[in-house]
């Protein structure tokens, strides 16, 4: 199986003498606007459920701080969420610290709206609202000395924009000893919701970063869901990947508490390697782990868990049974995940998603001292 290069193109390095301005760029589908910001330190985190202790957030404060732009901010609990909304009807939810999307409403051609993102709500140990699903971060990084990290909680830095044309909302977190810094940019347009990372490295060392932002796209049944656009891409079978947010079947769960289903959780780069080379030495007589997809309309009604390592950068996912469709695009990652729970469960039902992620899973980002890597996923609206 052909493996893509590392991300070069979009590593920079940069002079820890100065505060770094980083500019992004967007995709054909946004306006060709930039947004420019100076150095700041986030973090890294992979819990394995989504119950996770925060400290409260003051919201007073972020309301007479950040509102405006089209952003309103509610409490709820120990947390917070941030509605973004555009004129158009276009609308996020940000959950704050976590940094989980938790929804995703656009507008349809004929004036009415549609929910892209699909979430499960359960209660806690301690009687909490569980929220999984949604668009999610999954992200660690490891330097040569073996310390990893983690990001568990995001500070929200701020809010451009306005209601009429485009929302920017930027979180960062960052270690202990900032060293390492991470920036969440999530930007609502009038057809896209984009989620863009950046990754500074100010260690001596090198940095392995490894991760995906994981959405989980509703559909009415995965049976009547196709990817279009995947044909001829290099595939991997994996283990569902495992992050605080994930949204798995019991059927699915048990098969992944295997020593090698762990691995997703635990996140360690040698011992994932190791484990994907065990596991395909011992299922090579059972199943196919590396293939190439040869159909290009392809129905999505069978349990699988891919990562695709040469799939083309945008794809479309449509959903024949609400009569929906979404284009999903990336950049900076090499390696696209697809999940699909099956459809032996209930039409319109608590799994009747399909999952997406953007990943550096296989091949890891390397960034030496003083680099800086940037990616992002995109969710387009074709449906206006």
């Amino acid at each position: 199986m052909a493996y893509s290069s590392l991300f070069s193109p979009n590593v920079t390095p940069f002079s820890s003498a100065r505060p770094i301005n980083h500019q992004l760029s967007y995709h054909p589908y946004l306006s060709s606007t930039s947004l420019q910001y100076n150095n700041i330190r986030r973090e890294f985190s992979v819990p394995h459920v989504a119950s996770v202790p925060y400290q409260p957030l003051n919201v007073d404060y972020l309301e007479g701080e950040f509102s405006g732009h089209g952003v309103t901010f509610e409490g709820i609990g120990d947390n917070c969420v941030a509605k973004m909304r555009l004129d158009n009807g276009s609308t996020a939810t940000l959950m704050l610290p976590s940094g989980l999307i938790s929804s995703y409403k656009v507008p349809l051609w004929h004036g009415g709206t549609v929910e892209l993102l699909h979430t499960s709500v359960s209660e806690g140990d301690e009687g909490e609202a569980v929220i999984q699903g949604g668009v999610s971060l999954a992200l660690n990084s490891e330097d040569d000395n073996e310390a990893s990290w983690s990001p568990s909680a995001w500070v929200l830095r701020n809010v451009r924009g306005n209601s009429n044309d485009s929302i920017k909302v930027e979180l960062i977190s960052s270690d202990s000893e900032n060293m390492v810094e991470t920036r969440y940019i999530v930007t609502l347009q009038e057809d896209v919701l984009t989620s863009e990372i950046s990754v500074t490295n100010s260690k001596s060392t090198r940095l392995h970063w490894t991760g995906s932002i994981i959405s989980h796209l509703t559909v009415s049944s995965p049976e009547a869901t196709y990817a279009l656009g995947l044909e001829g891409s290099n595939f991997l079978s994996v283990p569902p990947i495992l992050s605080n947010f994930s949204i798995i079947p019991p059927d699915l769960d048990e098969e992944n508490d295997s020593d090698i289903g762990q691995l997703w959780s635990q996140m360690g780069l040698k011992s994932l390697v190791s484990g994907l080379s065990q596991r395909n030495q011992k299922n090579a007589s059972e199943e196919e782990m590396e293939g190439e997809e040869d159909d290009g309309y392809k129905q999505l009604n069978e349990k699988m868990s891919r990562i695709y390592t040469s799939a083309p950068r945008f794809f479309t996912l449509i959903d024949r049974g609400r009569r929906n469709s979404v284009a999903v695009g990336r950049d900076g990652f090499d390696e696209m995940y697809l999940f699909s729970p099956g459809s032996n469960h209930e039409i319109y039902g608590e799994y009747s998603y399909i999952c997406v992620g953007q990943s550096a899973m296989l091949k890891p980002i390397i960034l030496g001292p003083g680099e800086v890597w940037r990616g992002w996923q995109q969710l387009h609206n074709p449906n206006m």
